[in-house]
């Protein structure tokens, strides 16, 4: 007995579906990679601090924990041959910067009183002013390995409500 024939209806339906579902993924896919790589394209390209959260890799990568409740964040990513830098400003309220230290294993008493560890040029970077009107703190963190470094400042300034400024760096070689 020959093999029945499938109602024309069903070749109908059937054969453009297997055409334009796979057309249609095609399309989706190219619009969506296009659309990532420009905004990649974008953050590679920015020269100052973007007022957004950084991303969750970005934050594994260096290391960095931004406590939750913090507002306004802003961060800026560089790249070069010998080192990454990643920098970033947020504020937060008492608890919050306890919970950033104790992810080091630090503590506030760790911090030096009137102590900027953020360097000159990696200020001019981000365009940070750490002028007299400020009451500073900060911590260096050197880690081994592949391990990012840490530079911590905090703005006392306003007690209640600190700014924490990090660079964290991740050396090449």
């Amino acid at each position: 007995m020959p093999p029945r024939k499938p109602p024309r209806w069903v070749q109908w339906t059937v054969v453009p579906l297997l055409i334009l579902v796979p057309i249609g993924y095609v399309i989706i896919s190219a619009e969506q990679s296009r659309d990532s790589g420009e905004e990649k394209q974008q953050q590679a390209a920015a020269t100052t601090l973007t007022h957004l959260w950084p991303t969750k890799v970005q934050r594994r990568i260096y290391e960095v924990t931004i406590p939750s409740g913090s507002a306004p964040v802003a961060y800026l990513e560089t790249n070069n041959w010998a080192s990454s830098s990643f920098y970033v400003q947020f504020r937060t309220n008492q608890g919050g910067l306890d919970t950033f230290l104790a992810q080091y294993g630090k503590s506030r008493s760790a911090l030096a009183d009137g102590d900027v560890t953020v360097s000159r040029k990696q200020a001019r970077t981000v365009r940070w002013n750490f002028g007299a009107d400020g009451r500073w703190a900060g911590l260096k963190l050197k880690q081994h390995g592949d391990k990012p470094d840490h530079n911590i400042t905090v703005d006392f300034s306003n007690t209640d409500h600190p700014v924490v400024y990090v660079v964290s760096t991740i050396n090449f070689r």
